[in-house]
């Protein structure tokens, strides 16, 4: 069903493009439009900002508003460049990791882009109202960070299929083209594994949130599950898990349940010498469960996790693998303005983590 908005705006497009309103003629004021079709002034002022955004009318303060020049609306009329308008949804916006991707995003130069930025929490529903609202807003295209789910929504596929610029952030849709730009989530995990194997320890307990079937995290297990391979070792999948649910951008959970299943499990499994979370967050629940078991952080179990706060102190300065967030942003943007410039070839770019070294892991003493 088309908006109401979207019906005034094609009636007076229609009436501009067919000379109905000639170039300097004033149209009807939001308060006519409203009664013409019978719809709420904010539905016609809705319909006239679309119609500025495309240059087709322009308002004069105490006067009204006025048809643009035909030149500017005509078939042959080639449009002045402007400022691409993108649309940026974040699940949310984290210290450990989004904020300083939001700021990569925003930094570019001012005559470059612009972008409209929401939060979907995480919630699907959510997810799927913005990108309808970023459409009919006329975005040029759309970076999104997508909610936590194993299914994508329908608004994503659509874009998908009807090659709308988007940029799937940290995420990819298997077996479907799109271009994506994301952390190597495999090599990083790889890594940290391989940093614990060289500190010695063998029996680890890879901890993850409840809804890890997405592919950043299925990524991240498959570093997991190859380092173990590459030095010969056995994985222990009794050591993972997975029923974490408080670190979810819409919590299932309360924290202190989280902490009370993490110190269930590592007495359930007192051979356990280190810890892999693969959030920040679940980190900070581990750290807070061993503590609870009057165990010491890193002399009785070490902890490593994906990400980290930029504020480290003794309390939080994890040892992590720090995403590049800066690099996430800046090659997002590109790759949207690529295709606004009609470079439609799909792209999947993996960027490189850093390991940190923090204070929460050491070598197991022989």
């Amino acid at each position: 069903m088309t908006a109401l908005y979207q019906q005034v705006y094609r009636s007076i497009k229609h009436d501009i493009i067919n000379g109905k309103f000639k170039p300097g003629d004033r149209i009807p004021s939001e308060k006519d439009l409203a009664e013409q079709f019978q719809v709420s002034r904010i539905t016609s002022k809705k319909a006239i900002e679309k119609l500025m955004i495309e240059g087709l009318v322009y308002r004069q303060r105490g006067k009204g508003t006025f048809v643009s020049d035909k030149d500017k609306h005509s078939p042959d009329h080639k449009k002045p460049s402007k400022k691409p308008l993108f649309g940026l949804i974040m699940t949310s916006l984290d210290a450990s990791f989004g904020n300083e991707l939001v700021t990569s995003l925003l930094q570019g130069p001012e005559e470059s882009h612009n972008f409209i930025l929401r939060v979907s929490l995480g919630i699907p529903e959510n997810e799927k109202r913005i990108i309808q609202e970023l459409r009919e807003l006329g975005v040029d295209g759309i970076a999104i960070a997508p909610a936590h789910s194993e299914h994508y929504n329908s608004e994503i596929l659509k874009m998908v299929v009807n090659k709308f610029p988007l940029v799937l952030i940290d995420r990819s849709i298997k077996g479907i083209g799109v271009t994506t730009v994301s952390t190597d989530n495999e090599a990083a995990a790889q890594m940290g594994v391989n940093y614990l194997f060289q500190l010695g320890h063998e029996h680890i307990a890879i901890l993850m949130p409840s809804n890890y079937k997405t592919t950043s995290i299925e990524d991240r297990i498959t570093g997991i599950v190859q380092a173990y391979a590459e030095n010969n070792l056995i994985v222990d999948r009794q050591l993972w898990y997975s029923e974490i649910h408080s670190t979810l951008p819409y919590p299932l959970s309360a924290k202190s349940e989280d902490v009370e299943r993490i110190k269930h499990h590592i007495q359930s499994h007192p051979k356990i010498t280190a810890i892999f979370a693969l959030e920040y967050n679940i980190a900070l629940l581990a750290k807070k469960a061993v503590e609870e078991l009057y165990l010491q952080v890193p002399n009785d179990i070490s902890i490593i996790c994906f990400d980290s706060t930029p504020f480290s102190d003794m309390e939080s300065n994890f040892t992590h693998l720090k995403q590049n967030e800066q690099k996430l942003g800046k090659m997002t943007t590109k790759r949207l303005i690529d295709m606004v410039n009609r470079n439609r070839k799909i792209e999947n770019d993996y960027i490189d983590a850093t390991l940190i070294k923090g204070i929460t892991t050491k070598a197991i003493d022989k």
